[in-house]
């Protein structure tokens, strides 16, 4: 129920046997909705066909409204990628969705990105001053142009990524096809997940391990930050030059984005979020009835702090599944009045109790007020909120829309402030050394809360 966006989710599939992959990247896509509901597209090839013959299909919508049953029973191949997303950077409009499509001196392109560039208008630049004439306004379609640059004067295009990736800055999860290959790149950092996975002769790239189970795929291994893999129809190759060693996994994949079901970099997201909510009862103890958490990503942190605190766990809200979620409205008008439609309270099961709600995060604090309202308006007789993240208190430049410190609440408001603007008993962040633990102690970027950024960041926004 968190007030941010994710950035967006890819998918690869190349079937060494040549059967149709197709309805594949549609079941795969539709299990990483969650990563981005603007728009999704494919594209697929047939590996034994004429060079560069790639179907794609993209616009803006939902993966059951662009990609629908008539449009991809005519696209067949049997090496493909997909998209899902949120524009992190670019506008909203059907330009921007994903996959790119390249045709160039050397054959054809295909591109999908998870992530933000930090350096885009210094490499954008240069590709202007070559000629170059660009029908997007995301850094995408600067790395494809890059890539198709670089193949011109190199031996394969795995070279060619490699060489781009080389001069990209920023986080990054690529799914690339060309001809006869799909490629796979996880930046140095590790700030954007990517898997592998298996099923008969076919080899799956994905933004999370929930897609692979889809499609009947076997988990193999996250691909490592910075690794380049190159699936042929000899095989896997890996190319680990990229790497640097120093890693900083986003931590809201672990709070928020990914899905209950998945299990990224080792770590269970739906015992990393137990963990956190454990973490939470343990910082911020309190005297309540029932603890509830927002639908859908704190839940699990809720009966986290339910099992630590020894207070029932019970669900107080019943969610509106066909609503979509509440920050695509472009206004806040629109956004509450989509609260409201999305969740409705449980009033037999709130009414004359002392209530516990667990959040993923508050962002600009409005979602959390209305929440807390309704629960109070239905007879909860307090309201004590517990989030699972630390106060935002600097922007993301990685691919998550934390927006501008202007729009972020405690970057201006102490907790005792928020937690009178919106109306609640208490409130309770968490403690900034428990993240490490909720996600397996794996090494974090956590620069939204602590403004220590893995790499250096644009001077201006």
């Amino acid at each position: 129920m968190a007030e941010i966006k994710e950035a967006c989710g890819v998918f690869g599939i190349y079937d060494l046997d040549g059967e149709n992959v197709t309805p594949s990247i549609y079941y795969g896509l539709t299990s990483l909705q969650h990563r981005g509901q603007e728009s999704c597209g494919l594209a697929v090839s047939r590996t034994n066909g004429e060079r560069g013959n790639v179907q794609f299909h993209k616009d803006l919508g939902l993966v059951s409204e662009v990609l629908r049953e008539d449009t991809i029973r005519k696209m067949e191949g049997d090496i493909g990628i997909g998209h899902v997303r949120y524009s992190t950077t670019g506008a909203s409009v059907a330009e921007n969705a994903q996959p790119l499509v390249l045709s160039y001196v050397k054959g054809t392109l295909a591109l999908a990105h998870n992530g933000n560039l930090v350096n885009t208008p210094e490499l954008k630049w240069e590709l202007i001053q070559n000629g170059a004439i660009f029908h997007t306004t995301t850094d995408s379609e600067v790395i494809a142009f890059h890539i198709a640059r670089e193949r011109v004067h190199s031996k394969t295009v795995e070279e060619a990524v490699l060489k781009t990736a080389q001069k990209i800055q920023g986080a990054y999860a690529l799914v690339i096809m060309s001809p006869r290959k799909l490629i796979g790149v996880r930046d140095p950092y590790g700030l954007k997940p990517l898997c592998l996975g298996k099923r008969g002769n076919a080899y799956v790239l994905a933004s999370e391990s929930c897609a692979l189970r889809a499609v009947s795929a076997e988990f193999i291994r996250d691909i490592a930050p910075g690794e380049i893999v190159t699936i042929t129809k000899d095989g896997i190759h890996s190319d680990m030059r990229l790497a640097t060693g120093k890693h900083a996994h986003c931590v809201f994949e672990y709070i928020y984005f990914a899905r209950l079901d998945s299990t990224m970099d080792g770590v269970n997201i739906y015992e990393s979020r137990i963990r956190g909510g454990k973490s939470l009862a343990k910082s911020y103890p309190v005297e309540a009835d029932l603890v509830t958490g927002v639908p859908e990503s704190g839940i699990p942190a809720a009966k986290g702090y339910s099992e630590a605190s020894g207070i029932p766990f019970g669900f107080a809200f019943y969610k509106n599944s066909y609503i979509g979620r509440t920050f695509i409205k472009p206004t806040q008008k629109e956004r509450e009045s989509s609260v409201h439609l999305k969740l409705s309270v449980l009033e037999s099961v709130v009414k004359g109790k002392r209530i516990v709600l667990v959040d993923d995060s508050i962002v600009r604090g409005t979602t959390i007020a209305n929440l807390i309202h309704m629960l109070k308006e239905a007879g909860a007789l307090a309201v004590h909120v517990r989030i699972c993240s630390p106060p935002f208190l600097h922007p993301c430049y990685f691919g998550t829309d934390v927006p501008s410190n202007d729009q972020l609440i405690a970057s201006s408001h102490s907790t005792e402030e928020i937690c009178k603007m919106i109306g609640a008993d208490s409130l309770g962040y968490m403690k900034s050394e428990y993240l490490e633990g909720m996600a397996g102690h794996l090494p974090l970027c956590k620069a939204c809360f602590d403004g220590n950024y893995p790499m250096e960041i644009p001077d201006v926004e």
